[in-house]
This record gives C-alpha cells, sequence and structure tokens, in this order.
C-alpha cells in the first residue's frame, strides 16, 4: 500500500486522519547515521526549533533547568530538536533473537490527556486527529509530559511567553513534540517522515480506512497491533509479527546514555482522563485555564498593538 496514495484519499473533506507504522518494513536505514524519517522531521521542522536567550533561569524554586541547545544534533531520542527518533532493537521471541526498529514520537491520542489537563488550553486535540501545542502561548509546565503514558513532550528552558510574564516564577520554557505535519495535513500533503521512508513503512490516511487496514494486516500476517486500544485510543497503529510485550520488554532493558529506554511501549495502558477523578480535575481546571489563556490573548493582542506603533514611529 503506498502512504502517499492513501494520504491523498480523501483529503478534500475535513476528516480525521492516521499512521500505521509496520516494524516488518522498518529496517533502521542501516546506510544511514539518521533513519531518513528523522531527517525529513528536523530539515521540514528546523525553522521551527527553540532558540533560547542565555543565561538560562533555574525552574523556580527549583536549582535546575532543562537545555538542549548545545545537543541540537541529538537524533538517539527525543528531544526540544528531534521530534521522532528510531529505536533499534534486538527482541527476544521464541527463542530467537530479532532485530526490531521502532520509529517513535507522539501517538496523537484520541483523548489526549496532555490536552484534557494543559492548565494553559495550550495543547490542543485538532479536527484532522494530530495533537499540536501551541509554543507561542506555552508556559513549559511540563503537565503533558508527567500525564503521557510515554513521556513525549521534551521541554526547552530561555524560550516562551514565560520570560516576559514571570521569568523568574512561571513555568519552565516550551514544550515540543511531533505534531503530524498539521500544516502538510491542511494543505492535502502527507507528513514528512512518509514520504521519506524508501521502505513504505508508514502509511498515512484516513482513519478509519487507517484502522481497517491494520486490523486486516494483523488476521493476514497472525500479527499484533498497538495504540489501537492503548491510552483509550490513537492516531499511530504499529503493526508487529513479534508480540509488543516482547518490544516493551527489550526497549525497558535497552540504555540510553545510561538510563532505562524511553519511551517504553506500555501494553494495555490506560488513560488517566477515563478515571472519575483525574475527569473531575480537568473539568476544575478548564474554567481557570479559560480565564488564563483569555488573559495570554490579551497579552499577545497589546504586544501587536505595541509593535504597530513601534513601526508607525
Amino acid at each position: 500500500m503506498s502512504g502517499t496514495s492513501k494520504a491523498m484519499a480523501g483529503m478534500a473533506t475535513t476528516a480525521e486522519y492516521a499512521t500505521v507504522i509496520d516494524l516488518t518494513r522498518c529496517d533502521g536505514c542501516p546506510d544511514r547515521d539518521t533513519p531518513r524519517c528523522v531527517s525529513a522531521c528536523r530539515t521540514k521542522n528546523q525553522a521551527r526549533f527553540p532558540e533560547p536567550e542565555k543565561p538560562i533561569l533555574d525552574y523556580w524554586p527549583q536549582k535546575k533547568h532543562e537545555d538542549w541547545s548545545d545537543k541540537k544534533g541529538v537524533t538517539n531520542r527525543l528531544t526540544p530538536y528531534n521530534w521522532t527518533y528510531v529505536q533499534h532493537l534486538e527482541v527476544e521471541h521464541k527463542g530467537q533473537k530479532i532485530k526490531v526498529h521502532v520509529p517513535r514520537r507522539c501517538m496523537h491520542c484520541d483523548n489526549a490527556p496532555c490536552s484534557g489537563l494543559c492548565p494553559f488550553e495550550v495543547n490542543n486535540k485538532t479536527p484532522e486527529g494530530a495533537v499540536v501545542i501551541d509554543t507561542e502561548a506555552c508556559f513549559g509546565g511540563a503537565k503533558c509530559r508527567d500525564v503521557c503514558p510515554w513521556e513525549i513532550p521534551q521541554r526547552q528552558a530561555g524560550v516562551g511567553l514565560y520570560r516576559e510574564v514571570a521569568p523568574k516564577y512561571a513555568g519552565g520554557g516550551v514544550m515540543y513534540k511531533c505534531d503530524m505535519c498539521i500544516d502538510l495535513i491542511r494543505e492535502g500533503k502527507p507528513p514528512a517522515c512518509t514520504k521519506a521512508c524508501p521502505n513504505q513503512a508508514i502509511h498515512f490516511g484516513p482513519k478509519e480506512e487507517m484502522r481497517s487496514y491494520a486490523g486486516e494486516w494483523a488476521k493476514k500476517n497472525q500479527g499484533y497491533i498497538y495504540g489501537d486500544k492503548e491510552n483509550g485510543g490513537t492516531s499511530t497503529f504499529y503493526l508487529s509479527k513479534v508480540p509488543f510485550e516482547a518490544i516493551d520488554k527489550a526497549i525497558r532493558e535497552q540504555e540510553v546514555d545510561g538510563k532505562p529506554g524511553r519511551p517504553a511501549m506500555p501494553i494495555g495502558v490506560e488513560n488517566p482522563l477515563d478515571e472519575p477523578g483525574n475527569l473531575a480535575k480537568a473539568f476544575v481546571i478548564a474554567p481557570v485555564a479559560g480565564l488564563m489563556a483569555a488573559g495570554l490573548s490579551v497579552y499577545r493582542t497589546m504586544k501587536g498593538e505595541e509593535a504597530d506603533e513601534n513601526t508607525k514611529a
């Protein structure tokens, strides 16, 4: 199945889209230092990467901050400058060791807890299915990363609105992650990673078509699907002939920079918003977040008017 042809199907109408990642096709691009999907993502989004102002203040009252600006070239994990990467694994299955390569980035959940619990309402689920962070209004509180089962969003200090509003007390920068190339989708084009894969391991198209394809593939190949039920359902469906329990185990046992492998692939993880207490918490936060969002809107409007006045002067 061609990822590009699927991507163009039904693009004329507003619909929800999804990605199928076929791990039996992904070989990790062994001929390259950086897999093609990763390079394509970095190239496409480079103009949006953070440029922090230094010196960077610590997260009050803590004595630390997250700064990746001197590690922009890191491609073996998620960072504010690297929104997708490929986990190269050796997985044990039926007495054999099998090499598996797993492209990782935001899962774009159906009922995204990062969106529901963001106190500033800057993390939103779009009609197209992508979960997108408004980096111009993000305060970098990292609640989105805390609630994400895969700890996907990554923070860069020294950038963002908090520097102008309350640089010593509020937030800690801006959170960054994959946005499913929402701008390309709205132009009727597939995400950059889809087009870059030479093995057509990444398919993209209308969500129900992708879900149907994943289900048929799993039946035909006696395989496994990940992401259709995890966290209440997502817009990313992984396909594998190796159980994801084995893949998750291999990830957790693999060390990256001296730490356990991340993000893991917990099986059947539940969405925290499905818990009555957490859902109630989201409703409590919502009105406050609405006021904050309104305040941020007024602030940006005032800054825009100031800029216009300065231009006239």
